[in-house]
């Protein structure tokens, strides 16, 4: 889909966007999370759906593609966070849109739904690599979500912050292949202007290594 059109449909669609929008924040500041030390869950959803906006076009299949992505990025921790089950998520999404496409933006929401386990490995494993690999536009939000995370980490100067910007560099070559299933289908892409994206929040921390770049575009091309 051309840039274009993706952004006549983000503008066709601009209501549903600020009700799916509204209802993400109020889910998120009913179970009190927060982001960081102190602002509100929503600030990072916004975050993460200024990416799906940004980049969208790159994957977006079909018009009737684009409220189902859109609602991915706004919960797409609200079943690990909010406490909310996939009967939940659908019928919020049915609410919103058709069977189909609520269908598919519950399906983005479960397959980013974290594994239970002790340990960020286990919580991430396989199982849920797989399910992300297997979905229609789940690498994507998932890319747009870890995009969030890392600019937010390469922004403050905290220690957690600190910590979190050496574990997502550690991270990164195994997370890219972890989400990438390969192939054809647009849906399932990592796009490699989001990963240029990506490098250039943590630029200072590869010590503009060339190599190491090419190592996480290597990946997939």
């Amino acid at each position: 889909m051309t840039k274009e059109s993706f952004e006549l449909y983000l503008k066709k669609y601009a209501d549903t966007h600020e009700h799916i929008r509204q209802l993400a924040h109020a889910l998120h500041d009913s179970v009190n999370q927060t982001y960081g030390d102190s602002l509100p869950y929503g600030y990072h959803l916004d975050m993460v759906v200024s990416n799906v906006c940004e980049f969208g076009h790159l994957v977006c299949a079909d018009e009737a593609d684009v409220v189902p992505l859109l609602f991915g990025g706004y919960y797409h921790d609200s079943i690990e966070d909010a406490r909310l089950t996939y009967n939940d998520v659908m019928h919020q999404a049915q609410m919103l849109m058709t069977v189909e496409q609520a269908l598919m933006a519950t399906e983005i929401v479960y397959a980013l739904t974290n594994d239970k386990g002790r340990t960020r490995a286990e919580r991430a494993g396989e199982k849920y690599y797989k399910g992300i690999r297997e979905t229609p536009y789940a690498p994507f939000v998932k890319l747009c979500d870890r995009l969030a995370n890392i600019t937010y980490s390469c922004s403050a100067m905290d220690g957690s912050n600190q910590h979190m910007k050496q574990v997502y560099k550690d991270e990164m070559p195994h997370f890219l292949q972890a989400i990438n299933p390969g192939g054809s289908d647009p849906r399932l892409q990592v796009p490699r202007e989001v990963v240029h994206r990506l490098a250039e929040c943590l630029i200072d921390d590869l010590e503009r290594e060339e190599n190491n770049l090419e190592g996480w575009y290597g990946v997939w091309s």
